[in-house]
């Protein structure tokens, strides 16, 4: 390991989390130095050369076990690739994904733009022949495409460490990886730059990964090719720089978290989810009439109230009810039979096969996810031609009342943020939709005090999970405070609390009026 640390002390409010670099094939920690340099005393920054023994799967435990508890992550070509997937296996360790002239696959394939094939083989098997030859062959055409190409080559030369045989195996690695499920998943905020002269990694790589993982931030930079560390090192660091100190964009919690939180609450779900049966009920009755299913799923099910609806109302469907939560499916078998299938699976890579499924719904599950994310397409890939997307989600002015209250206590971020209704449509015209319609209303319930929303919100796993929420655990005096403030909005039937509902219906095929 090569580590690099500003001498300086750091400035601004992304101090606190170090940026480990990571270099990509064929080099080490010395090329990735001028941007080191440049990126001054912004914030530590760490090296971390890969073990290139070993196989993929020892790399990568190797590099997590090097990582500090908490960092940003930059990697180089293959170092971007073995960034990305370190990002994915510890989301709780990352906070934010840069890669420099990485593919998601570094191969070519028919639906996705890469190195061709053969072209690697024959480069693999020069390397394999006489290592130092291709070395030099490997520095110039990381040079090729840049504005300064002779000068860079003559760099990259400089800084070239004696190949080994061991690179022969990371370029198996090459071969192998594949981050396309990786980065349309990715969580953290995440920034890809791409080099439009690149002859490893061409330009139409870039549009793609921005097809796939529609969150992520891609650019092309003209002028550039491969060599992204070397090139131009101080208008790099000023882009760093500004993507690293950027306010932490809301996201939605983690998977892992919301199937703790949900799970946790399966045996007390039912008494407190009024307000799902009500909603749930509502987008029962207006399913078109002329609906006929062979097939139906209950995306988010829960214990399983709606699914159990769906198989009344259309007995000769085959209907699938899938939670997130173990205990929540465990809890929906044990109260309404295995005549439904329960899956315990994640809605943004369903456990269903392609064109597997007439209807699809959901109750006030999806505010979970993210409307820019996986999900539209992985519900348009399940669906047959004709097929039926109708869901309910709460929307941003989802208790309003309560995001007020806490505003008037600390600024910390206590109430969670909710998708709009343009982010829903966009989403899934996007995904190739079609007759996308919201609709929203508003419901009001009533609680007799501060005290007993809290625990309905506890009883349905509603907990916080924002970005912006205070750490650790609200003390008496807040919550007495809250609940003061509270009060300003009591009405005769008690405190009320808005529940914005946004009901959502889209076609595969417009098919209904």
């Amino acid at each position: 390991m090569t580590a690099w640390t500003a001498p300086r002390a750091v400035e601004g409010a992304a101090a606190a989390i170090p940026l480990v670099l990571i270099p990509g094939w064929g080099s080490d920690g010395r090329v990735l130095a001028p941007l080191v340099e440049a990126l001054g005393a912004f914030l530590p920054v760490e090296i971390l050369e890969p073990h290139w023994r070993g196989g993929l799967e020892a790399a990568l435990e190797n590099l997590a076990a090097r990582l500090p508890a908490r960092a940003h992550l930059l990697g180089w070509s293959l170092g971007g690739m073995l960034a990305v997937r370190l990002a994915a296996r510890h989301p709780e360790r990352v906070g934010r994904v840069v890669t420099l002239a990485a593919n998601a696959r570094f191969l070519a394939e028919d639906d996705w733009p890469g190195l061709d094939r053969r072209t690697f083989a024959r480069f693999r098997a020069d390397f394999a022949a006489d290592p130092a030859a291709g070395q030099r062959r490997f520095c110039a055409l990381q040079a090729l495409g840049d504005t300064a190409e002779v000068e860079l080559g003559r760099r990259l030369a400089a800084l070239s460490p004696a190949p080994h045989r061991e690179w022969l195996e990371a370029l198996d690695w090459l071969a192998e990886l594949d981050n396309r499920a990786e980065l349309a998943a990715l969580a953290q905020p995440s920034l890809h730059l791409f080099g439009a002269g690149d002859r490893l990694v061409p330009a139409e790589a870039a549009a793609a990964l921005a097809r796939l993982a529609p969150r992520a931030r891609c650019a092309l930079l003209p002028g550039r090719g491969h060599a992204l560390p070397l090139a131009d090192p101080a208008g790099l660091a000023r882009r760093l720089r500004a993507f690293l100190a950027a306010p932490e964009p809301e996201r939605p919690p983690p998977k892992a978290w919301i199937a703790r939180a949900f799970g946790r609450a399966a045996d007390r779900y039912d008494a407190a989810a009024v307000l799902h049966r009500e909603v749930g009920a509502a987008l029962l009755e207006q399913l078109p009439r002329e609906l006929d299913p062979a097939a139906a799923v209950d995306l988010g099910c829960g214990t399983g109230q709606l699914a159990a609806a769906l198989a009344a109302r259309f007995p000769r469907a085959r209907v699938l009810g899938l939670d997130l939560a173990f205990p929540m499916a465990q809890a929906a078998a044990h109260r309404h039979g295995r005549e439904i299938a329960w899956l315990v699976g994640d809605a943004e890579a369903l456990p269903l096969a392609d064109a597997s499924v007439d209807l699809a719904v959901s109750n006030l599950a999806f505010q979970w996810c993210d409307p820019r994310g996986p999900l539209s397409a992985e519900i348009r890939r399940a669906l047959r031609p004709g097929g039926l997307l109708a869901f309910t989600t709460l929307g941003p002015d989802t208790l309003w009342q309560l995001r007020e209250a806490w505003r008037r206590v600390d600024a910390h971020v206590h109430v969670n943020r909710f998708p709009a209704a343009a982010e829903w449509a966009e989403g899934l015209r996007r995904a190739g939709f079609d007759g996308v319609e919201v609709r929203a209303h508003t419901r009001v319930r009533h609680y007799p005090d501060f005290a007993a929303l809290a625990r309905e919100l506890r009883d349905l796993g509603a907990t916080n999970r924002n970005a912006g929420r205070p750490s650790g655990l609200t003390g008496r005096r807040r919550l007495e405070a809250v609940a003061a403030a509270y009060e300003a909005h009591r009405e005769p039937g008690g405190l009320p609390a808005d529940w914005q509902i946004l009901e959502v219906w889209a076609w595969t095929e417009r098919a209904y009026p």
